[in-house]
Formats: C-alpha cells, sequence, structure tokens
C-alpha cells in the first residue's frame, strides 16, 4: 500500500499544489469524447498519470496534463454537468431539466400524533392572542373566558406531550404564557384570590427562569386589597430577586414600597426610600410624595428642601422654539407642521402638564404651613418657581394666593392681589381682570364688574370666560339683547362653555323667545346629562309654552337626579293641581313638606285640600304650623279656629277665637264669630263682644267715608293712607295676594245667621302660583330648599362662567391653580 504513496519534496515548501500528485491507478482512465468545438477524436485524461498530454484550443494544459515534469493538479474527479451517458450522444443539460417536473410533496398525516400535537399548540396560542385582544377592547369578562379555555387545552396538550415524547420537551415557554396570562385576567376581573392562586403556581415552580418578578403583581394585588403588611412583603421579595443592572424596575418597586408605607402611616420608612429614589433617579411623583411625607411629619425645612428637588427634576421635554419656524423653507414648514401635534409632542404636553400640577399642589400644600402665615409661605413659592424652568406658573401662584383670600373672606386682600396684574402680560391680566369681575358681581357692584369685564375681554378677546362675566353685567342691567350677543360670542370661541349655553337660555326666555330658549337647553341637556338646573329651565320652558304633559315628564326626571328637593316636588303638586288630579298632587305636596316642613304655600295647600275633604282634624296641624311661622298673620289661627269649629269641637273653637282677639283687638271677623258663639252657647259676654263689634264697624265706615271724600276734595291721596288706615282697622290678612284670596275664603265661612254645621262649597286657600318659581344656580343643589333667589321671585340670575369653584377641595383631588369665575 506504500507504493501508492508520494511524500512531497521537503525543499519545495511553498508549492501550494503539493500533495495533489497522490492518485489512486484505479482512476487511470482513458475515454473518449467528442468535443463540439473540434471535428478530431482525441483522449481525454480523467485522472492522474496520462500517457499523452493534450493542450487546449488556448493553450492551457489539460487538468492532468505534465508539462516540463509538473503533473498539474486535478480539479475535480468528474467534470461538473457531464455524464457518461452525455458524450453518447444525449444533450447538454446540467440541471437536469429534462427529467420532468418533480414528484408531488407527501401529503401530511393529520391523525399523526406530532400533527395533532402543532395543530393544539397553534390553537392556545390564538386562545391567549383573542383574550389579550379582548382585555385590551374593555370585554374583561370575554378575555378571561379565553384565558381559561387556553389554560384547559394547554393541560391537554401537555398530557399529549407526556405520551408521545420524553418530558424535557414540553414547551414551558408556552405554560408559563398561559398562566401568567390567566392571572393577568383574574386581576383585571377583581377575583383576586384566583390570580394570587395562579401567581403562585408559577412562582413556586422552580423550572421558570425570573419568576421571582411576578412577585411585584402579587404585591399589587395585595396593595388593592388594603394589606399593605403583605404588599411591602412581596414588594421587597421581587427587589431581591431583580438584579442591580435593572435599574429603573427596582426604582419602580422602590416607589411602591413607599406609597405602601405612606398607607400605612410609616412615614419615616416612606420617607428612606423617596429620598434613596431622589438621589439615584430623581422623578415627579417620587418627589411630590417626598413632599407629603414631610408635610405628614411637620418638618418645615425638609419640605423646602424636597420641593426645591421637585422643581429641579428635568423634563427631558424639547423646547417650544423646536416647533417655531426659522425660514420661510416650504420643507422645513411642512415637517413642523406634522410633528406639531403629533404623539410625541402630544406626550410632551402630559409631561409637562403633570409637572406643574404636582408643582402647583404641592405649593399650595406647603404655603400655609412653612411660615408664619400663608401669605409669606405663598411668597417663598413664588420665589422658587421664578428661579426654575417654570416661570410661567409663578402668575398662576399669585392667583391661587387671591383664591385664598377668597376662602378666608378677606375680599379686600383678594382684590389687591389681583390688581397687581393689571400691568403683566395680556395672559394674566385677562386671568385676573376676570376673577375681579366676579368678584364685584358677587357684591352687586355691577359698575365695577363689568369695567373689570372690559378689561378683561380686551386683554384676551378669545377668552370665553371674561365675555361670559360680560354678558352677565349686561345681564343685570336688563339688556338681554346685549347680553346674547356676548354669550353667542363666548360660544363662538369655545362651543364647550357650557355657562355660556345655560347663560343664553335664560335670556331667550327673557325675551320670550321659548321655541330659542328651548333648543339652547336641550343642547346642554345633551352635554350635561344629570343637571338638576337644566333638567328644570326645560320643565320650566314648556309649562310656559302650556304643556304641562312635557313638563311633568322632565320634573320626574329631575326628581330622580335629586329625589329630596322640595321645590320640585311642590311643582309637581302644582302642575297635578293645575291638571285636576288632587290625589297626585297631594303626594308630590305631602313629599315636598315632609322635606321642607316650613314653605308656607305648600302647608296651605295641604291644609286646604284637608278642608275640602273633610278632614279638618287633620288640617289643623298645618294651620298651626303656619301660625308658628307666621305668628302676626291672624288668618292662620282664624283658620285653627274655623276648623275646631267645623269638627264640632265648639269649646275649643271658642278658646281659639278668644285668644286670637286678645292679640288682635280689632279683628272684625274674630268679633263676629265670637258673638255668634257665645249667641249659640248662652254665654253672658256675647253683650261684651256684640258692643266691640259695632263699635269697630262704625270706625271702619267712618274710616271708609273719610278715604271717600278725600279722593273726591284732592284727586285722590296716596295709596300710603289706605294702608295706614287698613293697618289701623286690622286687616292684616290683605298683606299679599294670596292674603287677600284666603280672607275672601274665610269671608265666605258661616255668617252670624248659618248654622255651625254648614260649611261653603267653595275652596279654600288652593295654592295657584301665578309665575313659575325660578331655580338658580343652586336651587336644586340644596335638599333643604331653603334657598331663595336674590333677584326676586319672578327673575333668574345667570349662571356665570366659572372653571373652578371657591369651595373647599382636597388638594391631591383636584387643582385649584386655574381661574376664579363666577358661578
Amino acid at each position: 500500500m506504500m507504493q501508492n504513496v508520494h511524500l512531497a519534496p521537503e525543499t519545495d515548501e511553498d508549492d501550494l499544489y503539493s500533495g495533489y500528485n497522490d492518485y489512486n491507478p484505479t482512476y487511470d482512465t482513458e475515454i473518449t469524447a467528442k468535443i463540439p468545438s473540434t471535428a478530431v477524436t482525441r483522449p481525454v485524461a480523467t485522472g492522474y498519470g496520462s500517457k499523452t498530454s493534450l493542450a487546449s484550443s488556448m493553450g492551457r494544459p489539460m487538468t492532468g496534463a505534465i508539462q516540463d515534469g509538473v503533473t498539474r493538479p486535478m480539479t475535480a474527479v468528474r467534470a461538473a454537468g457531464f455524464t457518461k451517458a452525455a458524450f453518447r450522444g444525449s444533450a447538454f443539460d446540467p440541471l437536469g431539466q429534462s427529467r420532468g417536473p418533480a414528484p408531488p410533496l407527501e401529503t401530511k398525516n393529520e391523525d399523526s400524533p406530532e400533527e395533532k400535537i402543532r395543530q393544539l399548540e397553534k390553537k392556545v396560542n390564538e386562545l391567549v392572542e383573542e383574550s389579550c385582544i379582548a382585555n385590551s377592547c374593555g370585554d374583561l369578562k370575554l378575555a378571561l373566558e379565553k384565558a381559561k379555555d387556553a389554560g384547559r387545552k394547554e393541560r391537554v396538550l401537555v398530557r399529549q406531550r407526556e405520551q408521545v415524547t420524553t418530558p424535557e420537551n414540553i414547551n414551558l415557554d408556552l405554560t408559563y404564557l398561559v398562566l401568567f396570562n390567566l392571572a393577568s385576567q383574574y386581576s383585571a376581573n377583581d377575583m383576586y384570590a384566583e390570580a394570587l392562586n395562579t401567581y403562585q403556581v408559577i412562582v413556586k415552580n422552580k423550572i421558570f427562569s425570573n419568576a421571582g418578578r411576578l412577585k411585584v403583581n402579587m404585591g399589587n394585588i395585595y396593595l388593592k386589597q388594603r394589606n399593605y403588611s403583605k404588599a411591602i412583603k412581596f414588594y421587597r421579595m421581587a427587589l431581591d430577586q431583580i438584579p442591580s443592572v435593572h435599574k429603573e424596575m427596582r426604582i419602580k418597586i422602590m416607589q411602591n414600597i413607599g406609597v405602601a408605607f405612606i398607607k400605612t402611616g410609616q412615614y419615616s420608612d416612606a420617607i428612606n426610600s423617596f429620598e434613596h429614589i431622589m438621589s439615584m433617579a430623581p422623578n415627579l411623583k417620587a418627589g411630590f410624595n417626598l413632599i407629603l411625607s414631610y408635610f405628614a411629619i411637620g418638618d418645615r425645612e425638609k419640605m423646602k428642601k424636597a420641593f426645591q428637588k421637585l422643581i429641579a427634576v428635568p423634563l427631558e421635554i424639547d423646547d417650544d422654539d423646536k416647533y417655531i419656524s426659522p425660514s420661510d423653507d416650504t420643507h422645513t414648514n411642512l415637517v413642523i407642521e406634522a410633528i406639531k401635534n403629533d404623539h410625541l409632542r402630544q406626550m410632551e404636553c402630559e409631561r409637562k402638564a403633570m409637572a406643574e400640577k404636582y408643582i402647583m399642589t404641592a405649593a399650595k400644600l406647603i404655603a400655609p404651613v412653612i411660615e408664619s402665615s400663608f401669605a409669606v409661605g405663598y411668597d417663598w413659592c413664588v420665589e422658587v418657581v421664578k428661579a426654575s424652568q417654570y416661570v410661567e406658573l409663578a402668575n398662576d401662584l399669585e392667583i391661587n394666593k387671591a383664591i385664598t383670600y377668597l376662602r378666608q373672606k378677606d375680599f379686600n386682600q383678594a382684590v389687591e392681589t389681583l390688581k397687581m396684574f393689571e400691568k403683566k402680560d395680556s395672559r394674566v391680566k385677562s386671568a385676573a381682570a376676570t376673577n375681579l369681575s366676579f368678584l364685584y358681581y358677587l357684591e352687586n357692584e355691577f359698575a365695577q364688574a363689568s369695567s373689570y369685564a372690559d378689561l378683561a375681554v380686551n386683554s384676551d378677546r378669545y377668552n370665553p370666560s371674561a365675555l361670559t362675566n360680560k354678558g352677565n353685567t349686561v345681564f343685570a342691567n336688563g339688556d338681554y339683547e346685549k347680553a346674547a350677543e356676548f354669550y353667542k360670542e363666548a360660544l363662538r370661541n369655545d362651543s364647550s362653555c357650557t355657562e355660556a349655553l345655560y347663560n343664553i337660555g335664560l335670556t331667550y326666555k327673557k325675551l320670550n323667545r321659548l321655541e330659542e330658549a328651548l333648543d339652547c337647553f336641550l343642547k346642554l341637556h345633551a352635554i350635561l346629562r344629570n343637571s338638576a338646573q337644566v333638567l328644570y329651565q326645560i320643565a320650566n320652558v314648556y309649562e310656559l309654552m302650556e304643556d304641562p304633559n312635557q313638563a311633568i315628564e322632565w320634573l320626574m326626571q329631575l326628581i330622580s337626579v335629586v329625589p329630596t328637593d322640595s321645590r320640585a316636588l311642590s311643582k309637581l303638586g302644582e302642575l297635578y293641581d293645575s291638571e285636576g288630579d288632587k290625589s297626585q298632587a297631594f303626594q308630590y305636596y305631602y313629599e315636598s313638606y315632609r322635606y321642607f316642613p316650613s314653605n308656607i304655600d305648600v302647608i296651605e295647600w295641604l291644609g286646604a285640600y284637608y278642608i275640602d275633604t273633610q278632614f279638618c282634624e287633620k288640617a289643623i296641624q298645618y294651620f298651626e304650623r303656619a301660625s308658628l311661622i307666621q305668628p302676626m298673620q291672624v288668618k292662620w289661627q282664624l283658620m285653627v279656629a274655623s276648623c275646631f269649629r267645623r269638627s264640632g269641637n265648639y269649646q275649643k273653637a271658642l278658646d281659639t277665637y278668644k285668644d286670637i282677639h286678645r292679640k288682635f283687638p280689632e279683628n272684625v271677623e274674630c268679633l263676629r264669630f265670637l258673638v255668634r258663639l257665645c249667641t249659640d252657647i248662652g254665654l253672658k259676654e256675647v253683650q261684651e263682644y256684640a258692643t266691640k263689634l259695632k263699635r269697630l264697624e262704625k270706625m271702619k265706615e267712618i274710616r271708609e267715608q273719610r278715604i271717600k271724600s278725600g279722593r273726591d276734595g284732592s284727586g285722590g291721596t296716596r295709596s300710603k293712607r289706605e294702608g295706614s288706615a287698613g293697618h289701623e282697622s286690622g286687616q292684616n290678612c290683605s298683606a299679599s295676594s294670596k292674603g287677600e284670596r284666603l280672607s275672601a275664603k274665610l269671608r265666605t265661612l258661616p255668617g252670624t245667621n248659618e248654622p255651625y254645621e254648614s260649611s261653603s262649597n267653595k275652596e279654600i286657600g288652593k295654592c295657584r302660583c301665578p309665575h313659575p318659581v325660578p331655580m338658580g344656580t343652586a336651587d336644586l343643589k340644596k335638599t333643604d330648599a331653603s334657598y331663595v333667589d336674590p333677584l326676586g321671585p319672578q327673575t333668574e340670575r345667570p349662571k356665570t362662567a366659572a372653571k373652578k369653584r371657591v369651595e373647599e377641595e382636597d388638594f391631591a383631588d383636584e387643582d385649584l391653580g386655574d381661574y376664579l369665575l363666577p358661578e
């Protein structure tokens, strides 16, 4: 065998082709090929050791040829693309195209275990995906059902795999995915116990890598359940299992730990967590929570330092100058226009708004406590803000300082603070002037309110709040057409200004343009679905349009929103009474009386209702309450005595009339009933009462003659003499229109020549309001119905544009930094 081995010469170390002379004699053959480019037949060497050396047509030596004693190495045992059959006359076909198309693919065997496992795995992935999509669309129930279905099919898949392959081939990633999605859906559906059990299955299984991070989710569930100690425990366990390279995740977990400590009142531990976060990776939430923790323990100096740290947190957003075109380049302007309101820009605006909210809330929180007075504290906060990147917030803090003065009822200081902005830029000047207009409007100084409203409008013509306030001042002066123009302009500048839309509806009511007023209130109802004021105004407009059925329907919606409002209930009773439905009217009047038993109109109607239905004993309690409310009105006590007399209790009626006579000795009607009762009972006092009655009637005739002669002689005197004469005669029951009506009813009672048992068939004391009772801004908010409209019973006060109300609010729930506008 060694004879076929040829060693390379030792001296020729650089020969790249050394060793290619080795060959096996078995391959030493000669074949004859027909070369298309030549007409002669010649031997072709196909292996090493060929006896004849032929040159190619280009002078290149053939493969395996020997020249000058050196054999050229062979590049292949057989030439690529050539076969022996080709040399026997077949065409040149190096790709084998002459063999025809490839045979068809072998069909899958769907009944094979491997194929069933593959299809089942695909179905599990589809179910998990559908569950996630349903969760993102808000259909949490469907998401949970899909997650459960995926879990069931995954367990079937695992059993099938165990039967076909070894346990090592089980897809652990799919099992982890199914369990994690199921736990997430349980948590989203508030099924916390099931979610915790599912998370425990994942965490306790050692074959799942990085499963310890899910303890953060378990801590979140315990935090929702207000089990703060366990939440802190699981947060710390998760923190221990997360490597230090994941800095951002560790910071978030520490922030959750700090929040849990605040919930448990362990402010010192919370401060340690937030201080560590502010030193490693400061952020707005951690800074704000740190201020809250120091506020809870009352450390003034630390509050100041924490506020300065919060101010110094970088926002990491671009300046607004980036979105301003520096040149007239069309391409650049198009790019700037495209990115001016894209998602990235919106995210930057949201981050900036959140930072301003945290800073404003923190300043309002600590300003009253860091110094001796809240004014000094606000001044310190303003100076710190002015030296930071949030310079524009300083003016808002000053306005909030004025609002704080308002809460303390110090209107002069509030006005002085707001007047400081008259020389500032237009935006701040407009806001301050709007607030000043509001203050003067509340004090009914409409001239000053109008002046500052003009200043606000001139400073910012597109300020809807300023335009609304200006319209209010014009409305108060009775110029409703001009007020409507200001409200319309406010709506053109801001179509969402509900105050202007409400006020323009009131204006149209004043102008008796009821269809347009109804249209405004219906539009407002589409925006504010449960606004009691809007519902009442719609009902009131329908009442003015003489459509009581629609008015009743809208009032029914109103009492579904404010079921304890006595004025709405009494209004329903009034409408049913006008429709002749006494039973329904009584029901709503009685409900109104239950919630507010001091409404004279309701008391009068209920008393008259019981008299009409011949239940005089029940009417007594209502008239007695009316006499307590209005002790100087004799008509209520006369009605009490009349009820006693009608019910047959003559002795009680006599005592009541005597008591009335002692209080009102000049009341003629009381004396008439006393004479009647004493005569029938046979008392000796009858002569005394008859004498007094004759004397009073004679004085009344003389007084009437004097008045008549005075009118004839002087052409009429002032009604003052008539009023004084009426007062002297004791006619107290003619003080109001309803008093006159009830007095007329009282005069229809049986006279001195009528039997006691007889009674008038006419109605007594029916409550009919000639004008709709208006409901201002605060009417339906007060369930005790004690509100009285300051503009009188036949007027309505326009609703003022108010972004924020002057009322006590929780600092953490709502930002009070916006402009204070009239309500």
